[in-house]
């Protein structure tokens, strides 16, 4: 069967640099961090006490009294998601059919901070089961799509990937695959994460995987900078609304461009670590652009999962210039963790926004905080650093490589 093409036609963010997609977008073009000292609890015991957490947003004002019975990463799922549903316009239309439209959603954790408040809560008690009745319910991974669908009256297929960070790519990808053989019309997918609660903050620390730089959150993270040490935890919700074309095109929606192509992978290597080689990231990119009907040449931009991991920025490094060979260094990559901080589940949607707004607006944002270069990274490619680049981009490719060795990749492409 011939598959159907899909497109963008809706875009939304509530992220550690703005509460909306607009503010996101500002501060990344402009190289601006997210990072500052933890206000969600006291962190002066932890190794790591900073992060990039959502600023200036107010649940009650959003949901009302509603906001108890909801975790904060479903909350961010619903902000996000409204912001797109609204961009796209697609409810507006007269004839759509709101069971041709689903909600496929990402995350990696889910309500971390729901149960760590619900465990203490009881640890403090006398032994009385006394727990809140929206306790499940707000605690499972996949309520956030089901909110999503029965906030808008959505019938189409609905449910929620877990793939650690890999989750909300994954959640695209799939969406993708639903409107290509013409199970829905239209999918509203991305991805959330809350996770900066005690639990998520010192179990992440534990492993050593975090930065310590708690003299200068702002340049913590440093993507394949020499001295880098270590991932800033974030938080946020990333939506897209992916749409059939012909259908986008009968209702006069505003086309952002084209989700060209998608694959998956596994490192089959480690429970943490990457592939020293990153041979599971080289597969993956190969794989969607096999999928995407593209050659390593046509594509002009990569976002990097690029954590400012010591071991994860080289194997992806590794893996671009065995895929892209001397086309490497004509591409513009760069690392947005490097102002968003990880938003976990929620990054890869956020970034493969970021891919998008880049082939709409023509500006790469940069890798910020960059200080001497790291002798083991070829110094002859445009990580793009320090500040955004105007370049025409035609199509772009976003990496995303969760704990698991859970590899995704998506790839957009200008109509």
């Amino acid at each position: 069967m011939e598959l159907k093409r899909v497109v963008v036609t809706g875009l939304g963010a509530i992220t550690p640099l703005g509460n909306t997609l607009a503010e996101t977008w500002q501060g990344l073009i402009s190289g601006v961090s997210g990072a500052a000292p933890i206000t969600r609890f006291d962190a002066s015991k932890f190794k790591t006490q900073f992060a990039c957490e959502v600023k200036g947003y107010d649940p009650v004002a959003y949901f009302g009294k509603d906001a108890r019975k909801l975790d904060l990463f479903t909350q961010f799922a619903v902000v996000s998601a409204d912001e797109a549903i609204k961009d796209s316009g697609i409810l507006d239309y007269e004839a759509i059919d709101k069971n041709e439209i689903g909600v496929v959603w990402g995350a990696g954790i889910g309500g971390i901070m729901t149960y760590f408040q619900e465990v203490k809560e009881f640890c403090a008690g006398d032994g009385t089961p006394r727990f809140n009745p929206f306790f499940i319910p707000k605690l499972i991974a996949d309520i956030a799509p089901g909110y999503i669908s029965i906030r808008h009256g959505l019938g189409g297929p609905n449910f929620g990937t877990v793939a650690a960070c890999a989750s909300s790519t994954n959640a695209i990808a799939s969406a993708l695959d639903i409107i290509r053989l013409g199970k829905a019309t239209a999918v509203v997918t991305g991805g959330s994460e809350a996770a900066l609660v005690e639990p998520g903050v010192g179990g992440f620390s534990s492993m050593k995987a975090l930065s310590t730089r708690n003299d200068d959150p702002k340049t913590a993270s440093r993507p394949y900078d020499k001295n880098r040490d270590g991932f800033v935890m974030g938080e946020g919700g990333a939506c897209l609304v992916l749409e059939e074309y012909e259908h986008a095109k009968q209702r006069g929606a505003h086309i952002y461009c084209e989700l060209a192509g998608s694959a998956y992978s596994g490192d089959a290597y480690h429970l943490t670590a990457p592939h020293p080689e990153g041979e599971g990231a080289r597969r993956v990119m190969q794989n969607a652009l096999k999928d995407a009907s593209l050659k390593p040449e046509d594509i002009d931009y990569i976002n990097t999962h690029g954590t400012s991991t010591p071991l994860g920025d080289k194997g992806e490094i590794k893996a671009i210039l065995n895929v892209f060979g001397e086309h490497a260094y004509k591409l513009n990559i760069s690392s947005t963790k490097s102002m968003t901080g990880h938003l976990l589940g929620a990054t890869g949607a956020l970034e493969a926004i970021v891919c998008v707004k880049t082939i709409e607006n023509g500006i790469v944002p940069p890798t910020i905080n960059h200080f001497e270069d790291d002798p083991d990274i070829d110094s002859k490619l445009n990580l793009t650093f320090n500040k955004a680049q105007k370049r025409e981009v035609k199509a772009a490719l976003s990496n995303t490589f969760g704990f698991g060795g859970h590899n995704s990749t998506v790839i957009f492409k200008a109509i």
